[in-house]
């Protein structure tokens, strides 16, 4: 489509607007929508249920993790902001996330976080107009420039509500709205193809690594039984070894909390706290975390099944409920990680943990005693280093090609973000590209950020707060 500007501008009144079309108003954000028009009451049933939206589960026009299911009684003081179809609900707290999003329909039992401001639109304005403005750059730039606050930057409902916000012609907003939903749509279909790819991409990257890991490198080798029924057959000149004689828990505290925070991540293993997650610490100090040195495994209990446990390399502190190990025995960390993310290993690391619930991950705990007890299969210490060279080889061209979708992805969303904030700003003119697009056309739900690696590490959101 060849969009063009409009035929004449002339000057918002705002500065970090700039000029809008001639025909266009701004006003006051206030009067173009009401905000946090209902709330739930103290009085409300304690077995009333509802769907909850956090500040962590949203990011920038999209949910990044399913709504939790809960209970009046159970849920959170700052569960009360009642949610309806048409409202557009803004992180008011932690503002640098950007969190914005459209409630469309089915959501009748949402209640989202007071640290969202909810805004429902009058009947002069195309809901869907306004959701896109309040997640376009321009606007949510200026949201945080205007936060206050270091390491929870709030910015209060009177101060949004002063911001203003351009406003076309009625039947202009559904153009506008109509467009960007279909451009919306194209959009995320392909990134749902590229995350199929990517996903296909690793289940081959993980069949490569199963295999050299649990048979070594030549496909002719002579097997034998291990002895072990889970494990089934192995190399015949691989020994069979528990990990307790492999890896010894260590467990020294920080009394400083100076060191770096690190967070497991499927990937990279350790990395720093602020490279996985760009947002503050979770804990309030670090004293009493976990020290961890290069060459040691850290182990986090609570995803074990997921295959989460890492030879670092970094140094620093981790969460008291991971665990730290040093090697004792004649083993390659590296490949040692790599058979534990292994499907074999990461059956068997659930099987052995122990908790409450059979399906929430979460509630499972693998302890240190029955980690060590499960048996691996290990060949010689030279044998190890050389399937790992020889992985590395032969996994060059599938991680750069798991790189360069991934990098096409960050265009495509780049691409997206502009043109939502040209199109919402005035820049381009898109009412003859919405006046000719089919009447119908395949919808696809909004993308959602989950599943979206399955190497990935659960979010660990920590503990929102409604003030700076």
């Amino acid at each position: 489509m060849r969009l063009k500007p409009y035929v004449s501008y002339r000057d918002s009144g705002v500065t970090w607007l700039g000029e809008v079309p001639e025909h266009w108003e701004a006003i006051p954000l206030k009067r173009a929508t009401k905000i946090n028009a209902r709330a739930l009451p103290e009085s409300t049933k304690p077995t009333y249920e509802f769907r909850y939206i956090d500040i962590g589960s949203v990011g920038t026009g999209r949910l990044t993790a399913k709504p939790q299911k809960l209970a009046f009684a159970d849920a959170p003081s700052r569960a009360r902001r009642i949610l309806q179809e048409g409202d557009t609900i803004v992180s008011t707290v932690r503002t640098y996330l950007k969190a914005v999003y459209y409630v469309s329909e089915g959501s009748d039992d949402l209640i989202a976080s007071t640290g969202f401001a909810v805004l429902t639109p009058g009947p002069s304005l195309e809901p869907k107009y306004v959701s896109y403005f309040v997640q376009s750059d321009p606007f949510t730039e200026q949201v945080t420039a205007h936060s206050v606050g270091i390491a929870y930057p709030a910015i209060a409902e009177t101060r949004l509500g002063a911001f203003r916000i351009p406003v076309p012609p009625l039947a202009e907003q559904h153009a506008i709205a109509r467009f960007l939903d279909h451009i919306d749509g194209r959009i995320n279909r392909t990134i749902h193809a590229k995350r199929k790819l990517i996903a296909l991409l690793n289940e081959q990257k993980q069949a490569i690594i199963h295999r050299a890991v649990t048979r070594g490198l030549d496909p002719d080798v002579l097997l034998r039984p291990s002895g072990v029924e889970w494990l089934g057959n192995i190399p015949a000149h691989w020994d069979v070894m528990r990990i307790k004689y492999l890896l010894r828990e260590v467990d020294v505290r920080s009394t400083t909390g100076e060191e770096t925070l690190l967070s497991l991540r499927m990937i990279q293993g350790l990395v720093p706290h602020d490279e996985h997650f760009a947002r503050p610490g979770q804990a309030p100090t670090l004293v009493g975390y976990k020290v961890v040195h290069p060459g040691q495994v850290v182990l986090n209990r609570l995803q074990a099944n997921n295959g989460l446990v890492f030879a670092s390399e970094i140094h620093g502190v981790a969460s008291p409920d991971y665990a730290v190990f040093d090697p004792i025995g004649d083993v390659d960390l590296h490949y040692l990680t790599a058979l534990f993310r292994t499907p074999l290993m990461k059956h068997k690391f659930r099987i052995e943990s122990k908790g409450l619930g059979t399906g929430t991950a979460g509630f499972l705990r693998l302890y240190t005693d029955r980690f060590g007890m499960i048996p691996v299969a290990l060949p010689p210490r030279e044998e190890q280093t050389r399937i790992m060279q020889g992985l590395e080889a032969e996994l060059i061209e599938l991680h750069a090609a798991i790189s360069r979708v991934e990098r096409e992805i960050d265009l495509i969303r780049e691409y997206r973000t502009r043109l939502i904030a040209d199109v919402v700003t005035g820049k381009l003119d898109v009412r003859a590209a919405a006046a000719s697009l089919p009447e119908e056309f395949e919808e696809i739900e909004s993308e959602s950020d989950e599943d979206s690696n399955p190497d990935a590490e659960p979010v660990e959101w920590e503990e929102e707060t409604d003030a700076p």
